[in-house]
């Protein structure tokens, strides 16, 4: 009687065209559930599955539990010492910094006309697609640690120093000049998706707003820009969160050497490369990345707090 049911209903919901639309809204998800299942849920259910082991890629996995969960709070003294308060110290400065310079920089040149203003977009977009290009090269160069380097020749010549500076083997310099290359190639998808958001704005808005008595930009940016374009602000959020905690490549393309000198500028994804790729402990590299998973979901949520749509 049940499975007559069933087969009663469901052609009643043929007939109406319910059915009809089900299967095509199936059709339409097929290709993303696909991809997401094949690049997103299966490789992090392999990740979480794999930080209960130990594996070494030789031997097949040895289940321990917890135990690479428990070794990072407990005994990891580098990722607690090191790591952990220098991905918090660069994600902090510069996921917020090139966050704010890509909204400043979007509002600047959606000001001006759309010659200008299309030449200066892909001018400030380039370094972030050839950011690997110009750390190995020009910014390599320009803090070389001997008097060659632009940096070291200049203060050499102004009398400002004696002898070269070992700016990117220092602990007291590695982290600032870090920071300063991630600033200046930070302005990617998130800056032109900022810029897009600007200029679609509604101009009848603004002008509404002036005859209700908004009186300078900076009350229209806050009571009007950035309310009309809130996707957009949560889209840049999003991808600079994501790109500041995988961006730890530069402080080892900088130094040259992994672990960096003195750890100074050792950030989770260096940590995750020193234990996967180069001390062959995949298990523990994978509890690593699965903690710097939880740390950017915790820091997607808080962006999507702060900027999504609310009804």
């Amino acid at each position: 009687m049940f499975g007559k049911i069933k087969l009663t209903d469901l052609k009643q919901k043929f007939k109406n065209g319910s059915f009809k639309d089900a299967l095509a809204v199936f059709l339409l998800l097929l290709p993303y559930s696909v991809l997401f299942s094949l690049f997103i849920a299966i490789p992090v259910a392999l990740a979480i599955t794999l930080s209960l082991t130990y594996f070494n890629l030789i031997q097949f996995p040895e289940y321990k539990g917890l135990l690479n969960y428990v070794t990072i709070i407990t005994q990891d003294s580098v990722f607690l010492r090191y790591v952990l308060p220098n991905t918090l110290k660069y994600a902090l400065i510069v996921g917020p910094g090139g966050y704010i310079l890509s909204f400043i920089l979007a509002w600047m040149l959606a000001q001006i006309q759309k010659t200008p203003r299309t030449i200066l977009a892909l001018i400030i977009y380039s370094p972030s697609m050839v950011g690997g290009v110009f750390t190995g090269v020009v910014w390599r160069t320009l803090f070389s640690g001997d008097s060659q380097g632009y940096l070291n020749g200049l203060f050499i010549k102004w009398g400002l120093i004696d002898r070269p500076i070992q700016f990117l083997q220092s602990p007291d310099y590695l982290m600032t000049i870090m920071i300063i290359v991630s600033l200046w190639s930070s302005m990617g998808i998130g800056f032109l998706a900022m810029l897009a958001g600007i200029l679609n704005v509604d101009e009848e808005l603004y002008e509404a707003a002036y005859i209700d008595g908004l009186k300078n930009k900076f009350q229209e940016i806050v009571h009007i820009t950035v309310p009309s374009m809130k996707p957009q602000m949560l889209f840049g959020a999003v991808m600079s969160i994501v790109g500041t905690f995988n961006s730890g490549g530069i402080g080892v393309a900088l130094s040259g050497s992994n672990p960096t000198p003195q750890y100074s500028g050792q950030v989770i994804i260096n940590h995750i490369e020193d234990f996967g790729f180069i001390r062959y402990e995949m298990g523990y590299a994978a509890a690593v990345s699965v903690v710097l998973l939880f740390i950017i979901w915790g820091f997607s949520k808080l962006a999507y707090a702060l900027f999504s749509e609310r009804d």
